[in-house]
C-alpha cells in the first residue's frame, strides 16, 4: 500500500517547485540566456519538480506491488497501466523527465532555447501529474 503521507509531502514539493519555476520562466530566452543566476535557478526547480514526480512514480509503482520500474518511462506507464494517469499524461511526464535529464547530465550546454519553449507544456503536465496523484492518494 503506497505511503499516503511520503506521496503528499512530495507532492507539496513538486508544486512549490513548480510554481517557482513558472515565476522564473523569463520573458523570452535571450532575456533567460543573459541572466545565469535566473537560469541556474529556473534549471534548478524544474530539475526538482520533475525529479520528485520520478520518485513518486516509482514508490506508487513499488509500493503497490506493480514491479519496480527500470526506467523514468516504465515508471509513468506502470502509472497509466493502473489507471492512476492517462497514457497522454504518462507520456507528457516521460518527457519531462527527459527534460530533467539534459538539465541534469547536460547543464553546461542546455539549449536555453528549447528549455524555454518546452517549459509551458512540461509544468502543465507536472500540475496535471500532481491531480492525478493526489487523488489517487486521497484528500490532503
Amino acid at each position: 500500500m503506497t505511503n499516503r503521507l511520503l506521496v503528499l509531502r512530495k507532492l507539496s514539493l513538486l508544486r512549490e517547485r513548480a510554481v517557482q519555476a513558472r515565476a522564473r520562466r523569463s520573458t523570452s530566452p535571450d532575456a533567460l540566456r543573459s541572466n545565469d543566476v535566473l537560469l541556474d535557478a529556473l534549471a534548478l526547480s524544474v530539475l526538482i519538480a520533475v525529479q520528485e514526480a520520478i520518485d513518486i512514480a516509482f514508490h506508487i509503482a513499488t509500493d503497490e506491488g506493480w514491479g519496480v520500474p527500470a526506467s523514468y518511462a516504465e515508471g509513468f506507464e506502470l502509472l497509466a497501466k493502473h489507471e492512476v494517469l492517462d497514457l497522454p499524461l504518462a507520456r507528457a511526464m516521460t518527457a519531462a523527465a527527459g527534460l530533467r535529464n539534459r538539465i541534469a547530465h547536460a547543464y553546461a550546454t542546455v539549449d536555453v532555447d528549447r528549455l524555454w519553449r518546452e517549459l509551458p507544456e512540461g509544468l502543465d503536465a507536472i500540475d496535471a501529474f500532481a491531480a492525478k496523484v493526489a487523488q489517487f492518494a486521497g484528500p490532503e
